[in-house]
């Protein structure tokens, strides 16, 4: 195990988009954590991607992380439903993955496993992951070592961002949308590869597991709650930028 691979950050932010916000110098030199918690398909990654990159902040997926153990084990032969196996696969585990928001980069012992962790086989056995209490532990602690990383500017998506792993962050936010809309969007979001069954597996069922050790469905006293049905991507972002600048201003 390497915990120094685990946790290195890129913060190097400076892409277009970032330097033309006008919110690129919002609360320079001042802790900025914004914590993003929502169900699968709700548009929370590729929206706070975009934020962070308008912000001039880190960016962390924390599903990745999940993602890439379940990878990892299924690679290894590790049984997912051996609690204590899948804790240790998470605490061992040598894990990179990228803070930028402009370079999307996952790698495992050096192997670089971006792609990989998006297969439907790992989207099928995340949730195994996800509710083994130990190693969920592991990953929070990894993931608060990467928001400290980042100097606490940070946009952190996930499932439990806004009530455990950075409940104290200057904005957390609950990004919901309908199930409709969720299902359409995951099934865009890959090309329309999956069948129906396939993509309700991906959201619909993996939120039912999931929501048996985490409530990401109700917003947490002080979380806002922003419902993205109606929106598009860009009202999203604007949105999501706007409830930032009253919350922590």
């Amino acid at each position: 195990m390497t915990q120094a691979s685990a946790e290195t950050t890129q913060t190097d932010v400076t892409g277009k988009s970032a330097s033309s916000s006008p919110f690129s110098g919002f609360r320079l030199g001042k802790s900025l954590v914004v914590a993003i918690d929502g169900p699968s398909g709700s548009g929370k990654s590729s929206v706070s991607r975009e934020v962070a990159r308008r912000l001039r902040a880190a960016y962390l997926d924390t599903g990745a992380m999940y993602r890439a153990v379940t990878l990892h084990c299924i690679a290894t032969g590790v049984d997912l439903h051996d609690g204590a196996a899948v804790e240790a696969a998470a605490r061992d585990i040598e894990l990179f993955i990228s803070t930028s928001p402009d370079r999307e980069s996952v790698t495992i012992a050096g192997d670089d496993v971006t792609a990989a962790i998006r297969e439907p086989g790992v989207s099928s056995s995340v949730s195994a992951v996800a509710t083994t209490m130990g190693a969920r532990a592991e990953l929070i602690r990894r993931q608060r070592a990467l928001i400290a990383g980042a100097g606490h500017r940070i946009v952190a998506e996930g499932r439990d961002i806004t009530t455990v792993v950075a409940p104290d962050a200057e904005v957390r936010i609950l990004l919901t949308a309908s199930e409709e809309a969720r299902l359409r969007r995951r099934g865009d979001q890959l090309g329309g590869t999956q069948t129906d069954a396939q993509l309700r597996r991906q959201v619909t069922e993996r939120d039912a597991k999931d929501s048996a050790v985490v409530n990401f469905q109700q917003a947490a006293d002080g979380v806002v709650t922003l419902d993205s049905s109606d929106l598009d991507f860009e009202q999203t972002v604007s949105a999501v930028l706007g409830i930032v600048r009253t919350v922590a201003h």
